[in-house]
């Protein structure tokens, strides 16, 4: 998938128009934004156990190497077979050859953000395989012909009435209104294609380096089928992955179905340890794991290692006001949110996608939420230097900031322009109290009325205040 970021603002904008959307947006507040809420109130150790998740991902960064060479011994020696992929191109390659070593003709695949990143289903399928979603977010948006909108919940984006338009047009049969009644269809659909596939490729939520085992976390089950029913289980993992033990992994797990949908856990959280020994009736005859590189060794010794840290749960979208407004779709490519806007210029380049960082209020609520404690703002804040050291953003925004720091370096100046511009505002908006339209506040004016300020800038105020309370 090509980055559309630099679209950005059209795409936002459109996204504003949609009442659809708007109406499905507003299900995270009301769900997953709440129940994160009472998760957390519910669970006394809740911080502590963020302050313990950030010291195992710093740990991990700290000796990534380490942990890794010890989860290829281990996995190894349960019978997987590891590859090392440096990049997308590579790592496409390597699965294209393990589905062609096993015949393969249809391949399930369970959620996997990773294989997002590398645009695994499109490269499979234009090399004559059939792909098939079985998430029942990514198999919604798979008959759709998009992509997800959120980690968490692909389909998210989506009302109900959309879906049931869709699985009518796809799976033939009347229009069905019922959450249980399609939710029904989609398990009837899915089952035969589990039983039909010949390889089943899964992501991995965290890779054990202690028993090297794969570990996945769903609420359908459908990871289960994906890997135990077909011959051959692929996953496909990045780097950062690995935790150092079973402890590390329950201890990560705690915060994840938390953080994403206020579950105490995922209905099916499982670890998968070696394909199917002689003695066992169910799994793979044969598994394989990817790692997958793709710049996030680079990322290891820079500026943006704590986004390494990431455990995917989606907790800072579901309390983004831009992403609430805009949905996942206007960021352009795999991910989206504040995650989205550090991630994406890391791995897309910050040429095409300067626009992300700056689809930020710096609220700080995403910082504030993040199970690992990531600053998003902060890293936010770096590409947005990067871009204006690179001259990416229009020359008005370029000069804008220029003036600014201008005057901010001036403080007497900043006084006097910020006195004169606050009476001048004031003055003109007595009347009626706001302005519907402003040079300059277009971006603003375009969807709300800006308030008339009072006439007195908040300096002025903050003194006056603090003069009544001495």
């Amino acid at each position: 998938m090509e980055p559309q970021s630099l679209a950005f603002r059209e795409r936002a904008a459109a996204a504003l128009q949609d009442p659809h959307l708007a109406t499905a947006l507003r299900r995270l507040e009301s769900g997953w934004q709440r129940g994160r809420a009472r998760a957390a109130a519910a669970l006394p150790e809740f911080e502590a156990l963020r302050d313990a998740a950030v010291a195992i991902k710093d740990h991990v960064l700290e000796n990534l190497d380490l942990y890794l060479e010890i989860f290829e011994r281990r996995f190894t020696a349960t019978g997987g077979v590891l590859h090392w992929a440096r990049d997308a191109a590579e790592a496409r390659a390597i699965a294209l050859r393990i589905c062609r070593e096993a015949g393969a003709r249809t391949v399930t695949k369970s959620k996997s953000m990773v294989a997002e990143e590398i645009g695994l289903n499109a490269f499979l399928e234009a090399n004559g395989l059939t792909v098939v979603e079985t998430d029942l977010g990514e198999y919604i948006v798979q008959l759709a012909g998009e992509v997800p909108s959120h980690l968490v919940g692909p389909a998210v984006h989506m009302t109900r009435e959309r879906i049931a338009e869709l699985f009518a047009r796809h799976h033939g049969g009347p229009l069905k209104r019922d959450s249980a009644e399609l939710v029904a269809e989609a398990r009837r659909v899915l089952r035969r294609r589990y039983l039909e596939a010949d390889v089943g490729i899964t992501g991995a939520n965290f890779l054990v380096a202690e028993t090297g085992s794969i570990v996945t976390v769903t609420n359908e089950g459908n990871a289960e089928l994906t890997q135990g029913l077909p011959r051959v289980h692929l996953c496909i993992a990045s780097l950062e992955k690995v935790v150092p033990t079973v402890e590390d992994a329950f201890t990560l797990l705690r915060l994840l179905a938390r953080s994403a949908t206020g579950q105490e856990f995922s209905a099916y959280t499982t670890f998968l340890t070696g394909p199917r020994r002689r003695s066992e009736r169910d799994g793979p005859e044969a598994m394989h794991l990817i790692l997958l590189d793709n710049g996030r060794s680079a990322m290891v010794g820079g500026p943006f290692r704590e986004m390494l840290r990431c455990i995917r749960c989606g907790a800072c979208m579901n309390h983004c006001p831009v992403y609430l407004a805009a949905g996942g779709h206007a960021y352009g490519w795999v991910y989206v949110g504040p995650m989205g806007s550090v991630l994406t210029p890391q791995f897309a380049g910050i040429e095409r996608t300067w626009t992300l960082p700056t689809a930020s209020t710096f609220c700080g609520r995403c910082q504030e939420v993040c199970p690992v404690r990531i600053p998003l703002p902060k890293l936010m804040r770096l590409w947005r230097e990067e871009a204006h050291r690179r001259r990416l953003p229009p020359p008005v925004a370029r000069y804008g900031l220029a003036a600014w720091a201008f005057l901010a370096e001036r403080p007497a100046l900043y006084r006097f322009v910020t006195r004169l511009a606050v009476a001048g505002l004031g003055l003109l908006g007595r009347r009626h109290g706001r302005f519907s339209r402003l040079p300059l506040a277009g971006g603003w004016t375009v969807s709300r009325d800006l308030p008339a300020p009072s006439g007195t800038t908040f300096r002025a105020l903050w003194k006056a205040r603090a003069r009544s309370r001495s």
